[in-house]
């Protein structure tokens, strides 16, 4: 039989040992948890990373930093943060959306607690509609019950069925609780190609005048994009009532990148893959992209998304 001082000192050791286990330092170092609620986003790393990889979007970069920070340095915010990314494929929406995430959560997309929807994907009969909203409610429900600093990726927006967003309308108002769930603290982030057409003329229109791409400001560009959205069918945010109730904090313009930001988005990406920098092949490769208007050739018709592609040829330099 065990002495009482050695079935004491056992159950003294495990406890302690189960503790120290279950402690959230340690337990979260080996499986991902949610954020503790006064966590804070370090701004100059969200800052440094924004210079390092988005390029030519000096609205986009200050506009998004200074929503983020200020939405995560509020330690009781009225809502959840709701931001629309607009503009031509190729000019980083993806990117910028993945950045957010990533120092909200460090897995990114990876995260469990980082949710992208894919209109083609996950929303592709539109004689469903009434599942997808029933679906989508219940999914954001349960993950922001699960974790509320949840980051809700949309993509595609201009090919998600009009009305659908309109869905999640409760959970981004103006409500303490919906249900008994707060989702006060979770981030909301559509990206849509839609108002394109409006902020690249835009860009146009300030080139034709002689001011500086860098001249153009929010002001400039937001009202637009907020009343393109509402009117376009396209939009995924047709008639919705998210801009009809001011739900949406930041219509986000991304513009048409010059030729210097597709070398920079070349360059970048020669690092990526383990490249030394060669002006010889950059200059190559941005001769291959095209380029609007057909007879200035001031803006990239793609951005940089066949950059990779077109880097691809050039591996044997």
């Amino acid at each position: 039989a065990l002495e009482p001082l050695s079935v004491g000192l056992a159950i003294g050791v495990a406890s302690a040992l189960t503790g120290y286990l279950s402690h959230p330092s340690f337990y979260c170092s080996y499986v991902e948890c949610c954020p503790s609620a006064g966590k804070r986003l370090n701004a100059t790393a969200l800052k440094l990373q924004l210079n390092a990889k988005l390029f030519g979007q000096h609205l986009a970069k200050d506009v998004v930093l200074k929503a983020v920070m200020g939405f995560s340095n509020n330690p009781s915010p009225k809502k959840p943060l709701t931001l629309s990314l607009h503009g031509w494929a190729g000019t980083g929406k993806n990117f910028l959306s993945q950045i957010v995430a990533e120092h909200v959560h460090p897995a990114g997309l990876r995260s469990k607690f980082v949710h992208l929807f894919l209109a083609t994907l996950h929303f592709p009969h539109h004689d469903q509609l009434g599942r997808y909203k029933e679906q989508l409610q219940n999914w954001i429900r349960g993950n922001v019950s699960a974790c509320p600093h949840s980051v809700f990726i949309f993509d595609e927006m201009d090919k998600m069925h009009p009305g659908l967003i309109d869905a999640i309308k409760p959970f981004l108002d103006y409500y303490d609780q919906v249900d008994g769930v707060s989702y006060r603290k979770a981030i909301f982030i559509f990206l849509s190609n839609a108002g394109g057409d409006l902020i690249n003329k835009a860009a146009l229109d300030f080139w034709t005048s002689g001011k500086r791409r860098e001249e153009i400001q929010l002001k400039d560009l937001e009202p637009m994009l907020s009343v393109g959205a509402f009117n376009n069918k396209n939009s995924g945010l047709w008639h919705s009532s998210l801009i009809d109730r001011n739900l949406i904090d930041y219509f986000v313009p991304f513009l048409p990148l010059e030729h210097k930001h597709v070398k920079m988005c070349i360059r970048a990406e020669m690092i990526a893959r383990g490249y030394a920098v060669d002006e010889q092949v950059v200059q190559a490769v941005a001769d291959e992209m095209t380029f609007f208007p057909k007879e200035q050739k001031i803006y990239s018709d793609k951005g940089c998304k066949t950059v990779q592609a077109k880097l691809d040829i050039h591996e044997d330099i």
